[in-house]
C-alpha cells in the first residue's frame, strides 16, 4: 500500500485529523536516507555531552522473560535465567553515582528481559531514585506482568524520575499477537485496560508508549488506528525491525549498513552476568569489552575502543566488526 492512499484504511471522521501526521511518521520509518541524517546529527549532539559519561545505561538485573517474541533473541540466549546478585546491583549503582549530578541520562532496569518479573524491582528503583539524581528511569515491557499491585507501587514513586513506560504490544489481533509474542493477548489487554484507567483517573502520571516492531506501512497503520481507538491516552511508536547483529532471522531484513555513526556508542549495556555488551543489539555480550564484577562502570565506558568511536564518529561502514555489519537505525 502506498502512502498516498493510506488514508483509505480508516473511514471514521474522528481519526482523519490524526492520520496525516501518522502517515508522515510511518514514512520516516521507511526512509533510510532521512533516518541516517537524523542519526548523524544526533550523534554529533551526543558527542558534546557524553564522551566520558553514558547517555543510557541498560542494567539487566535478571535475564528472565515471560514471552518468546519472534523478533527477540531471548529464547536462544545462553544466560537465560541468570540473576545478578544484590551486591553487584548495588555496586553498579554506586559506580553510577559518580556521574555528574547535573548530567541527564537514562537508566533502563532491563536488557533482554521483562522488568516487571523482577521481584526486587521496587527495591532497585528506590536505590536508583535515591542515589542517582541525574538519572531518568525508562521501561520496556510486554505488559503481561503489570499487575494492579505493581501499578500501585509505581504510583507511589516520584513520577518526574521516569521518562516512559513502553509497552511492546505489536498487534491487537489474537492470532498475530500470539504467534509473534507467544503469550495470550487477552491477559495482556486486561492489564493494559487497567493501566489506561489508572492514567485516565490520574492515579499514575508516567507517560505510556505503545510500541510495534515495524512490518509494513499498511499493517503498521492499521495497528496505530486500532490502538488509538482502544487506548486514546497512550502514545504510539513504530520501531524498525532489527536482526540483533545476526542473532535473529527477520522476515524483511534491511539490506544496507547505514553510512552513519551510531547513537548506541553512547550507551552502556550491562548483562545479568556483569559482562558489558558492545551495545543493546549485542544480545549475548559476544563483543564484550568489560565486566562490572571487577571494573568500575565508568572506566569501562571510557575504554579506548569505544571512546575513539564516540570521538571520531566514523561511518559504521568504516568501523570494525560488528558495527560494520549492523543495520540498526532506530
Amino acid at each position: 500500500m502506498s502512502l498516498d492512499n493510506a488514508e483509505k484504511v480508516d473511514d471514521k471522521a474522528e481519526y482523519k485529523m490524526d492520520l496525516s501526521s501518522e502517515i508522515k511518521e510511518l514514512a520516516l520509518r521507511y526512509d533510510d536516507q532521512r533516518l541516517s541524517l537524523i542519526m548523524n546529527k544526533m550523534c554529533q549532539n551526543l558527542r558534546a555531552k557524553y564522551l566520558e559519561y553514558p547517555m543510557l545505561v541498560h542494567l539487566e538485573t535478571q535475564a528472565v522473560c515471560n514471552a518468546n517474541c519472534t523478533f527477540c533473541p531471548y529464547d536462544s540466549m545462553e544466560r537465560k535465567g541468570v540473576k545478578m546478585s544484590d551486591q553487584l546491583i548495588e555496586k553498579v549503582i554506586d559506580d553510577l553515582s559518580d556521574m555528574p549530578k547535573d548530567l541527564f541520562y537514562t537508566i533502563n532496569p532491563y536488557k533482554v528481559s521483562e522488568p516487571f518479573l523482577e521481584p526486587r524491582l521496587f527495591d532497585i528503583l528506590d536505590l536508583m531514585i535515591n542515589r542517582l539524581p541525574g538519572a531518568k528511569i525508562s521501561f520496556i515491557s510486554n505488559g503481561a506482568a503489570l499487575t494492579e499491585k505493581k501499578l500501585d507501587n509505581l504510583a507511589k514513586l516520584d513520577a518526574s524520575r521516569f521518562s516512559a513506560l513502553k509497552i511492546s504490544l505489536n498487534s491487537l489481533d489474537p492470532q498475530e499477537y500470539e504467534s509473534t509474542m507467544r503469550i495470550p493477548l487477552h491477559k495482556t489487554l486486561k492489564r493494559l485496560d487497567v493501566l489506561h484507567e489508572y492514567i485516565a483517573r490520574g492515579k499514575l502520571s508516567i507517560p505510556v508508549n505503545i510500541t510495534r516492531v515495524a512490518f509494513d506501512v499498511e499493517s503498521d497503520l492499521k495497528f496505530i488506528l486500532e490502538v488509538k481507538r482502544r487506548y486514546p491516552l497512550f502514545s504510539l511508536y513504530v520501531i524498525r525491525r532489527n536482526d540483533w547483529i545476526g542473532s535473529v532471522k527477520i522476515e524483511k531484513p534491511h539490506e544496507h549498513v547505514p553510512d552513519t555513526p551510531c547513537k548506541r556508542w553512547f550507551d552502556l549495556s550491562i548483562t545479568a552476568t556483569g559482562k558489558v555488551a558492545l551495545c543493546c543489539m549485542d544480545s549475548e555480550a559476544k563483543y564484550t569489552y568489560g565486566d562490572v564484577n571487577n571494573e568500575h562502570v565508568l572506566d569501562i565506558y571510557r575504554k579506548s575502543q569505544m571512546e575513539l568511536l564516540r570521538l571520531l564518529l566514523p561511518s559504521r561502514k568504516d568501523a570494525d566488526s560488528p558495527c560494520n555489519q549492523c543495520t540498526y537505525l532506530n
